[in-house]
């Protein structure tokens, strides 16, 4: 898939980064590579400058112009008469020769090597993401990425929600194979079927009763009977490095009455959120309106005795190369287009009572949207 690189010849784009981390600099090159390169688009050229070690499956798997090599740049900037040439003169040994004097780089660009440029007399333009505004419109084969990764993480849940179902209600705990079933466990089982699938998962969710109440704490301990359990899984593919993202909440055990309705106002609010979802619709009247709905519905949202209850968090987020990148589906809120691939995740926290969360990823299409989630929204597992 061919990127087109900057559209004002006279300024060059640079990243020096390792698009391991860096999901634009991956986006650009379709590279992968746990240590610094760099990458530049000079007038139409899209370039790559690595070290021997890399270059070889650099020319093989980038999807670039040219890939130059590091070492034969060293030898021209000593021949001008550099003594220790830096990363930064070899961008300048390429630039000079291009008559390049304006970069256009990403906000988080290194600071050292911005204030060297500077030094050489470069002027720098810094753009915040999405760097690449087109990463925002999923492309078919994108979609396909992320489905594929949202099919391991249902396989994954599914066995997870399997092992709940085997657990013996011992008073307020779950256990197995005579033990308390600790999140632990259960977070294991989830990252193993995973990693089978060729998936990676880091900072899986599996908290119950007061824990869920949290709704970033990851869980830990027994896990409790008769109370709800938020799971929230968030892999990517170790292929094509595509994140998946959803999220359920169960209970093993005796629901209460006033748990039973917490569980269905979220999930009808999901729903109902996924049916305003389309080309055009507004994410921050979207988010207001589940607000709206929670608040007459009796669930308020502030600080009660030092902790937040209610909702307070987004209501979705875009997926692709990072697990929350770009647009927004909240109180500030983005224009949703065609070709979004978005989060829909409501929910409700209340310590002492306990919490719940659905999350779906649809795709924004022009009329409406498209599931990409098959999973069941069932709380009581039986």
């Amino acid at each position: 898939m061919k990127r087109s690189p900057s559209v004002q010849p006279d300024i060059a784009t640079l990243f020096i980064a390792a698009s391991e981390g860096d999901s634009n600099l991956y986006y650009a090159t379709r590279f992968v590579a746990p240590d610094p390169f760099i990458y530049m688009e000079v007038k139409g050229e899209r370039l790559l400058v690595m070290s021997d070690l890399e270059m070889d499956r650099a020319r093989t798997q980038a999807s670039v112009d040219r890939v130059l090599s590091y070492s034969e740049l060293e030898k021209q900037a000593k021949a001008q008469g550099v003594k220790e040439p830096g990363t930064v003169d070899i961008v300048n040994v390429v630039l000079r020769e291009a008559k390049i004097r304006q970069l256009l780089v990403p906000a988080n660009f290194p600071f050292i090597h911005a204030t060297r440029l500077q030094e050489l007399g470069y002027s720098m333009k810094p753009k915040r993401d999405p760097f690449y505004e087109r990463r925002v419109i999923k492309t078919a084969e994108e979609v396909r990425h992320i489905e594929a990764s949202q099919r391991a993480t249902e396989e994954a849940v599914a066995a997870a929600h399997a092992t709940l179902k085997q657990a013996e209600i011992r008073g307020e705990e779950l256990w197995l194979d005579g033990e308390p079933l600790t999140s632990e466990r259960i977070k294991k089982l989830i990252n193993v079927k995973l990693m089978e699938r060729d998936c990676v998962a880091q900072h899986t969710i599996v908290a119950g009763g007061e824990q869920a109440c949290d709704p970033h704490h990851e869980g830990s301990g027994p896990l409790p009977a008769h109370r709800s359990i938020i799971f929230d899984v968030f892999p990517r593919s170790a292929g094509s490095r595509y994140f998946a993202d959803m999220s359920r909440t169960v209970i093993r055990g005796t629901a209460s009455p006033e748990l039973k309705r917490l569980y269905q106002t979220v999930k009808d609010a999901q729903e109902e959120a996924i049916t305003k979802i389309k080309d055009g619709a507004d994410g921050m009247k979207i988010h207001q309106g589940i607000c709206t709905r929670f608040e007459k519905a009796g669930y308020k949202t502030g600080m009660v005795d030092g902790r937040m209850q209610g909702y307070f968090h987004g209501t979705g987020h875009g997926v692709g190369l990072d697990i929350h990148e770009a647009p927004r589906i909240s109180r500030t809120g983005s224009l949703l287009q065609e070709g979004h691939v978005v989060t829909v995740e409501p929910g409700l926290y209340y310590p002492g009572l306990g919490a719940v969360r659905i999350e779906d990823m649809v795709l924004v299409t022009k009329d409406g949207c498209r599931n990409l989630t098959n999973f069941p929204k069932v709380f009581e597992l039986d």
